[in-house]
């Protein structure tokens, strides 16, 4: 699907987003405790600053606040920013698609990097170079935490195509931790890796010998 398709699509659904999250089955079985698991991951305290990529309508976002941490929100919806926006007043927005350039609105590093169900609409090759644009404004000591629509490995995530095919998106490139693990590993990264319901999963990396 052409990028200005998927734009008009997340404007589209920012409305009916948050009910489309609670339904069970594919693609957002364990959606809340995806989320969870994300903060458990993170270890954020409040002298933080935290990105979330892809923040939409502030599902993830809305659990940081109550921890007093520097949020800072990027999406490219504008239609998922202003519903963010309503539910957290003291957060900044960035309008940008992180595939580009890094936003000048953006400070130059973060103390963690967090993102929820975002980064399955991007094949691994396209993943691994965003995971590595988001390391170069990380802190030293921070971490990458990403929660999205994942499988422990391909037979998983094969399995489950077959038996979800009329949900299943075809233009999406959902996660098989099995099999990005080597290319991280890799770069650089120390992975953990949580599978938390049958289709969705949490990444923790960070820079190797770093824990």
């Amino acid at each position: 699907m052409k990028d200005e398709n998927r734009v008009e699509l997340f404007g589209q659904w920012a409305a009916s987003y948050d009910h489309a999250v609670e339904r069970s089955g594919f693609p957002f079985e364990g959606y809340d405790a995806v989320l969870g698991a994300i903060l458990m991951c993170a270890g954020i305290e409040s002298a933080h600053r935290v990105l979330d990529v892809g923040i939409g309508t502030g599902n993830l976002a809305h659990r940081l606040a109550p921890i007093g941490c520097r949020i800072w929100g990027v999406d490219f919806s504008d239609e998922m920013i202003e519903r963010a926006r309503g539910r957290l007043p003291n957060a900044q927005f960035v309008r940008a698609d992180l595939r580009a350039d890094w936003p000048e609105a953006l400070p130059d590093r973060f103390d963690r990097i967090v993102s929820a169900y975002v980064f399955h609409e991007f094949p691994d090759d396209v993943k691994l170079r965003l995971i590595g644009k988001l390391f170069a404004h990380l802190a030293p000591s921070g971490r990458v935490i990403l929660g999205d629509i994942a499988f422990p490995d391909r037979e998983a995530r094969d399995a489950s195509h077959r038996e979800w095919a009329a949900a299943w998106d075809e233009d999406e490139h959902y996660w098989a931790a099995s099999s990005i693990r080597p290319a991280l590993d890799a770069r650089g990264f120390d992975v953990e890796y949580e599978q938390i319901s049958f289709c969705g999963g949490v990444f923790t990396l960070r820079r190797a010998g770093t824990r």
